[in-house]
């Protein structure tokens, strides 16, 4: 796809967007792996080159098979849903850095505690003016205040791995 091609407003296409992470747990033996099933999101290009986005995802989607651990991620010693029920990413800007890469400068906001990152995304064109967005990165679910960790069995370090599809607008 061409940069030009780019320009314009976009949607994100929940069906086809994966949101998922994974943290070790029992002092690194096990690793709890989830996804968040309920993101929103839009993204806008300009002529200048200029990406600005958001992505919005319902802290209270925590999905990782167990009901109980989920309930637990729900409340106050991590997520706490009932304060902070959403997870937002802004997307500040993008450059491209390669063929097929950009980085995105995002402020991520966990908790009402924002956290500014720089992001490398892998970009792919789909059929019919979509764009897939792919990224890992890991991040430090205490700078977040996402902080329950019985008997000290959880580490910080959370990885996140989001496959993203965007659909043009008209």
């Amino acid at each position: 796809m061409d940069p030009q091609d780019w320009i314009g407003n976009w949607r994100l296409d929940t069906t086809r967007t994966e949101l998922a992470f994974h943290s070790p747990t029992f002092w690194g033996f096990a690793h709890v792996k989830g996804i968040f099933t309920d993101v929103e999101g839009s993204a806008e290009a300009v002529a200048d080159g200029n990406v600005t986005g958001r992505l919005s995802i319902s802290a209270a989607s925590v999905n990782t098979g167990i009901g109980r651990r989920d309930k637990h991620l729900r409340s106050a010693d991590f997520f706490d849903v009932e304060r902070f029920p959403l997870i937002e990413v802004s997307v500040e800007s993008a450059e491209v850095t390669g063929t097929s890469w950009v980085t995105l400068s995002i402020l991520v906001t966990v908790k009402g505690q924002e956290q500014e990152y720089d992001l490398p995304v892998h970009v792919r064109d789909a059929a019919g003016g979509e764009v897939q967005l792919q990224t890992t990165t890991t991040l430090n679910r205490q700078a977040f205040g996402v902080d329950g960790n019985l008997l000290g069995m959880m580490g910080d370090a959370v990885t996140i791995e989001a496959a993203a599809v965007f659909v043009k607008q008209s």
